[in-house]
C-alpha cells in the first residue's frame, strides 16, 4: 500500500504530539507543515525531515500529493479549516475540541457527510489503553448499568495566557480546553447516552495570577496576563435520557491546595476509577473488593494514546472505517459545552 501523505496545519506544542506519533506510524509520510510563523515551520519541517512548508493551509490543501491533515491550529480555525480540507478531498483529524460553538461543528458535519471523507475528533482520552480496556469491561457488562459518573480536574495555577484566555480565539477557558477530555472520557464510557439538560456555573475571579512568584508554569507563546476573557472554573450537572447524569467540575486557577485529577463512573454492578489510577470495585461473595488491573500503563499517558490515536486515524483511511470519535459526537460533546456555557450565563437550567 502507498504511504498516506500526511500535512500538519499548525505547528504550535500540541502538533509535536501528531508529528511524533505520524514519524513513528509505518503508514504515514508527514509530506507537509503549515504555520502562520513561517520561522517556527520551518525549524519543524527540519526537525521531522519534511519538504514542505506553507504559510497558508488554503496552499496546502490545494497540493494534491496530500491524502490527510491534522489541525492543530486555534480554536476559532477548526471548523473553517476541517471544511476546507474536506472539500479539497482531505480526510481530517482536528484537534479537540471540533470548534467553539454548536453552528460551526453542524457545518462541519454537513461537510464531512458531503464528502464522504473521515473527520476524525481528537478525543484522544478515548485512545488511552487503560480508556480502551474499560471500555471492554463496560461492553461486556462488568459494571451493569452505568448511572453516574464524577469528574474533576484542577489546575491550582494552570492558566497558560495568549490564545487560551482569548475566548475569541478559543471559544472558553478550562471548560473546553481541560474540561472536554473528562467530559468525552466520562460520556464514551458511559455509552454515549442522549443529553438532555445542563445546569452549570462559571466564575471569573483570579485571571492569570501573574503576581504568583516561585512556582513556574506552562505559558502559551504569546502568553500576556493582562488579556484574559475566559472563566477562571467552571462546574456543571449534565441529565441524559436514560437518566444517568455527569458531575464536572474543572480550573484553570483556583485557591486549591494542589492539582487534583479524578475521574470515576459507578454501575449497578460495580464502578471504576480511571484517573488518577485505573481501579475497578466488585462486589464478590458480599464483601466490596477493590482491584488494581496489572498494565503497562498505571495512569494516562500522553505519548501513548496519541501513538493509537494516529494509528487509528492510519487504519480507517486504509480501511474506510470509521472512527471511535466521529464527527457526530464532536457535535454532541459541542452541545453539552455549549449548554453549559448558555446555563451559566442565564443562571438556570438549560434544555437540549
Amino acid at each position: 500500500m502507498d504511504m498516506i501523505k500526511i500535512g500538519v496545519i499548525g505547528t504550535g506544542s500540541i502538533s509535536s504530539m501528531h508529528l511524533s506519533a505520524y514519524r513513528n506510524n509505518p503508514q504515514t509520510n508527514i509530506y507537509a507543515v503549515c504555520d502562520l510563523n513561517e520561522e517556527r515551520a520551518r525549524a519543524v519541517a527540519a526537525e521531522y525531515n519534511v519538504e514542505n512548508v506553507y504559510t497558508d493551509y488554503r496552499e496546502l490543501l490545494a497540493n494534491s500529493e496530500i491524502d490527510a491533515v491534522s489541525i492543530c491550529t486555534w480554536n476559532n480555525s477548526h471548523a473553517e479549516i476541517s471544511i476546507a480540507a474536506l472539500e479539497a478531498g482531505k480526510h481530517v483529524l482536528v484537534e479537540k475540541p471540533l470548534c467553539r460553538t454548536v453552528e460551526e461543528a453542524l457545518q462541519v458535519q454537513q461537510a464531512v457527510e458531503k464528502s464522504g471523507k473521515i473527520l476524525q475528533v481528537g478525543f484522544v482520552r478515548r485512545y488511552d489503553s487503560n480508556a480502551q480496556l474499560l471500555q471492554t469491561l463496560v461492553e461486556q457488562g462488568e459494571f451493569g448499568e452505568i448511572y453516574y459518573a464524577k469528574a474533576t480536574t484542577f489546575r491550582r495555577l494552570g492558566n497558560p495566557g495568549g490564545w487560551f484566555s482569548d475566548i475569541e480565539r478559543s471559544g472558553g477557558g478550562p471548560l473546553i480546553d481541560i474540561g472536554v477530555h473528562v467530559i468525552d472520557l466520562c460520556w464514551y464510557l458511559m455509552g454515549r447516552p442522549n443529553p438532555v439538560s445542563v445546569s452549570a456555573n462559571t466564575y471569573r475571579k483570579l485571571g492569570n495570577r501573574s503576581n504568583i512568584k516561585n512556582l513556574s508554569f506552562y505559558k502559551a507563546a504569546d502568553y500576556d496576563a493582562a488579556n484574559n476573557t475566559v472563566e477562571d472554573l467552571a462546574n456543571a450537572l449534565i441529565r441524559f435520557e436514560n437518566g444517568a447524569s455527569l458531575m464536572v467540575d474543572v480550573s484553570f486557577t483556583l485557591h486549591a491546595k494542589e492539582d487534583e485529577r479524578s475521574v470515576r463512573l459507578y454501575g449497578d454492578k460495580g464502578g471504576f476509577e480511571i484517573d488518577p489510577e485505573i481501579v475497578l470495585v466488585k462486589e464478590l461473595s458480599d464483601t466490596i473488593v477493590n482491584t488494581y488491573p496489572q498494565t503497562d500503563h498505571k495512569g494516562f499517558e500522553f505519548n501513548s494514546a496519541f501513538q493509537n490515536e494516529i494509528n487509528h486515524f492510519a487504519n480507517n483511511i486504509s480501511n474506510g472505517s470509521t472512527p471511535i470519535s466521529p464527527v457526530q459526537d464532536g457535535v454532541t460533546i459541542m452541545k453539552i459545552l455549549g449548554a453549559i456555557y448558555e446555563s451559566a450565563a442565564k443562571g438556570e437550567e438549560v434544555k437540549l
